[in-house]
């Protein structure tokens, strides 16, 4: 699951405005709470936003919530969290493929030294989100990045995020109702970023990440990857 559009993060496209789906759905006393499950063909019960289409499904099953690590998965995953702004995730995993392509699958050494040319490439790139701000500050991000290890050794990167695992998880979520979209570890390592000079990485982006790359597991009461407990500290996503 994602996180909605970071304060100062533009939206790619527009919405309908809070009157006019006021308008159009019924009164809340009548609609009937959102499930936060939803039981796919294979019969397996899952976190309800992963849907039924193939790709999400197999993203929830296979990478969602699993511990993510390495500085080079941590830099693809934030630098695609901060394409997701304003966007729906599924429109970035489909483009995951292109978006590796046009980011020399993310190396944070390569992305570094890309110059203005790449960037007029890639806002020409129909493939990926043509969005001038995000690509630049995917460079920037890798620059930051090479800085940090050249300074803090291998896994700097990595370290980061994971310093923003809460102490005490926070209950496993039941319900719609008991989603964030912030948290104050989340807000604490959009700061530190920042301050850095990341770009992109708002607290609700980074609550994103932290879900995604398992620094929280937030997979719903009731869902088979819930159903075995937390993951392992060593098992990690294949990020494939």
């Amino acid at each position: 699951m994602t996180g909605g559009r970071d304060p100062g993060e533009t939206a790619a496209a527009p919405v309908r405005s809070a009157e006019h789906a006021a308008l159009a759905a019924p009164p809340a006393a009548e609609r009937p709470a959102p499930s936060a499950l939803v039981v796919g063909a294979d019969g397996r019960a899952r976190c309800a936003w992963a849907g039924s289409d193939p790709e999400y499904m197999r993203y929830h099953d296979e990478e969602w919530g699993t511990p993510l690590h390495s500085d080079q998965k941590v830099f693809e995953k934030i630098s695609l969290e901060g394409f997701q702004a304003g966007l729906s995730w599924i429109t970035i995993l489909r483009r995951r493929p292109a978006f590796r392509s046009a980011f020399s699958r993310f190396d944070i050494d390569a992305v570094a030294a890309f110059t203005e040319a790449d960037v007029e490439r890639l806002v020409t790139d129909a493939s990926i989100i043509r969005h001038r701000g995000k690509i630049t500050a995917v460079i920037s991000n890798a620059r930051i990045t090479q800085n940090l290890i050249a300074e803090q050794g291998d896994g700097a990167l990595d370290r980061l995020l994971w310093a923003s695992a809460p102490d005490v998880p926070a209950p496993r979520p039941h319900s719609v109702a008991d989603f964030v979209a912030t948290t104050p570890e989340s807000a604490e390592l959009s700061k530190t970023l920042r301050t850095l000079g990341f770009r992109f990485v708002g607290p609700t982006t980074m609550y994103a990440l932290m879900q995604s790359a398992g620094v929280v597991d937030d997979h719903v009461e009731g869902c088979f990857r819930a159903s075995s407990g937390q993951f392992g500290p060593t098992e990690t996503a294949s990020g494939a």
